[in-house]
């Protein structure tokens, strides 16, 4: 069992200076005067818990986020400054801003802080610095804090300064949001309760060749969705008329599935599947079988026979991860199967026979239409880096926190 340092860890908090890495990179709208505002407060949510538990427990907080790709300039348009009511408003907590995130202005500014209160600082990506790791920059953030806080898991996979250079200089701990996730992945992958099911979907197979390969190995049962299943009848010889398909890797599929056997993971790819010529909601089409799509339709989903086989394979499972939708889920009626799979997992999570993992940004906004997400044991919001987890991939940002 992977073990990390949490806030507990750091002992007494009261009077100390903790700078806490937030991910505060939201999504924005500006209105018709210029003023930018938060369209969705999921990552400030997150981070709610760990600023209220570091602020009751006396501390001076200091939130350091990135936001945007500013490449090293400063841009007004990607300042965290509007993010700091935002943060009030969730954290019920009053949230000062100031416009840089290192040197004198401040080091006084924090100086001049009551223990228990808030101070926003500015997008640390205004520093190239940053992004290099510069361990002169991470010095300079250090000064700023006595103690390290990391609750941002969707950066933990960048060897940032801070994400990691900050972590080797100051006694560091996970935050509560980093701390829920890490201990649910392990749940998952590091030490499951077997048998074990994957569910990966998506487009391609060659943006999920490292998870594949490192599934196979792990789990009892892949589950093949979406775009990448074709590549996978294809590479068996069966024709899959204009779907999407990259034929080209063919030999890499044939490959996974050879190892999949070796390693005594059954691999469950469509009997039937849903086709229509055109890609288009409501669109006219058909169920038949994987082998009778003819050279001018498209597979937009998985059929109803398989979807009920898959949701029969996870009654006799005791963790799910999902990673991608089985279909064109935003496009009705090929979302069925998606919804279909996504209520049996819920149900089963409920029901307390299944613990279940699902990350990715399609594999949310899928879970959240089947109506499914909340009955999920965990939703995992990081993008890059829980792809990296699936992977088997070490994440810097984790590997600087274990104990």
């Amino acid at each position: 069992m992977t073990t990390f340092k949490n806030i507990k860890s750091l002992g007494a908090l009261a009077g100390k200076r903790v700078l806490l890495r937030a991910d505060l990179n939201v999504p924005m709208k500006t209105d018709e005067d210029g003023h930018r505002e938060v369209t969705d407060d999921t990552r400030i949510l997150s981070v709610t818990p760990t600023i209220k538990a570091l602020a009751d427990a006396g501390a001076r907080v200091l939130v350091l986020s990135h936001f945007g790709r500013p490449k090293g300039e400063r841009n007004p348009d990607m300042s965290l400054e509007p993010l700091g009511q935002p943060l009030a408003n969730a954290t019920g907590l009053p949230v000062s801003y100031i416009d840089d995130c290192i040197g004198d202005e401040v080091l006084d500014v924090i100086d001049a802080m009551e223990d228990g209160s808030v101070l926003l600082l500015e997008n640390v990506r205004f520093y190239q610095a940053e992004t290099d790791n510069d361990a002169d920059f991470a010095a300079e953030l250090a000064k700023n804090a006595d103690f390290f806080v990391n609750d941002a898991f969707s950066c933990c996979h960048r060897a940032h300064a801070s994400t990691v250079g900050i972590a080797e200089i100051l006694p560091s701990a996970a935050g509560l949001a980093l701390e829920k996730e890490l201990i649910a992945l392990e749940g998952a992958l590091g030490n499951p309760v077997h048998p074990v099911a994957a569910l990966v979907g998506g487009a391609k197979v060659s943006t999920k060749l490292d998870v594949l390969t490192n599934l196979v190995a792990k789990v009892d049962h892949l589950i093949i969705g979406g775009g990448m299943a074709n590549t996978f009848l294809a590479a068996q010889g069966i024709d899959v008329g204009a779907s999407l398909c990259e034929h080209d890797l063919a030999d890499t599929a044939n490959s996974i599935l050879k190892n999949a056997k070796k390693a005594g993971c059954k691999i469950h790819l469509p009997d039937d599947v849903v086709v229509a010529k055109e890609f288009a909601a409501n669109a006219e089409n058909r169920t038949t079988t994987s082998d009778d799509v003819a050279s001018d339709e498209m597979i937009l989903d998985v059929g109803a026979a398989t979807a009920a086989k898959v949701a029969e394979a996870l009654n006799d499972c005791n963790t799910l991860i999902w990673n991608g939708p089985m279909g064109a889920f935003e496009i009705e009626p090929f979302d069925v199967a998606t919804v279909t799979v996504a209520k049996a997992a819920g149900a089963l999570t409920e029901d307390g026979t299944l613990v279940s993992l699902a990350g990715g940004g399609d594999t949310v906004a899928a879970l959240n239409h089947a109506g499914v997400a909340e009955q999920f044991s965990h939703i995992s919001t990081a993008g890059g880096a829980f792809l990296e987890w699936m992977e088997g991939k070490e994440l810097p940002g984790v590997k600087v926190l274990l104990a």
